[in-house]
């Protein structure tokens, strides 16, 4: 999954980016509201988090232009104004959901979880399996034939978007898109690495892999068919 996070004091910036990361979120940070307006469409993001106060224009401002342009992106706006005519205003100009600062991490997580599963067509289950594969979305965690296996916050993140378009061929574009930041190197190898990682990890010996190789298209998740 692939955010926004748009936040002007850098160093909030960075620890709340640090820890979405470690939660297998990609993040790109826009640190004013025309930076915000940009990225975001430019961008095919998964989920806003977008501050209110934000220099050049507000977080208001930012909510209504991505609105007008037609983009049905699930924004969760953030701010220090707790009073209800702030978070009125915040949901009436088209934020999904509204978090009043300090806030807990635990529960951005899970409305932001809440507000991806709501922005995905058809509404993706909590949890996922394809085949032998079985991913619980909300633990991030991942078994094989009922024996949990192991991954990093990356690996794990391209698992989940290979499974939610199981069956789907999907470009290495659109997996970068979505499972890497804006960072990544298009020249490099990068998403083909860790498809190997995977499948040394998934696969069985003899068996052809669950993640199948379209050259030149991509890769497609499929479900592996069980020995009698």
């Amino acid at each position: 999954m692939r955010l926004l996070l748009v936040e002007d004091e850098p160093t909030a910036a960075q620890v709340l980016a640090k820890g979405l990361r470690e939660q297998a979120y990609a993040v790109d940070i826009a640190a004013d509201g025309e930076a915000a307006i940009f990225q975001a469409g430019t961008t095919d993001y998964d989920a806003v988090i977008l501050d209110v106060m934000l220099p050049i224009k507000n977080g208001m401002d930012v909510c209504r232009t991505i609105r007008a342009s037609g983009c049905s992106v699930p924004i969760l706006m953030v701010t220090a104004r707790d009073a209800v005519e702030a978070r009125i205003e915040g949901l009436d100009c088209g934020a999904d959901d509204y978090m009043v600062k300090p806030f807990d991490f635990g529960e951005l997580l899970a409305r932001l979880r809440a507000l991806v599963r709501r922005g995905q067509q058809p509404l993706v289950p909590e949890r996922l399996a394809v085949g032998a594969i079985a991913l619980d979305t909300r633990s991030r965690r991942v078994w094989l034939r009922n024996r949990e296996v192991g991954l990093t916050a990356k690996e794990y993140a391209l698992l989940e978007y290979l499974a939610r378009r199981a069956g789907d061929v999907v470009s290495r574009g659109d997996i970068a898109e979505h499972v890497w930041d804006e960072h990544y190197d298009p020249f490099s190898n990068i998403v083909d690495v860790y498809i190997q990682r995977l499948r040394r990890k998934l696969d069985r010996p003899g068996r052809e892999s669950a993640i199948r190789t379209r050259r030149g298209e991509g890769y497609q998740l499929t479900a592996e068919p069980e020995t009698p």
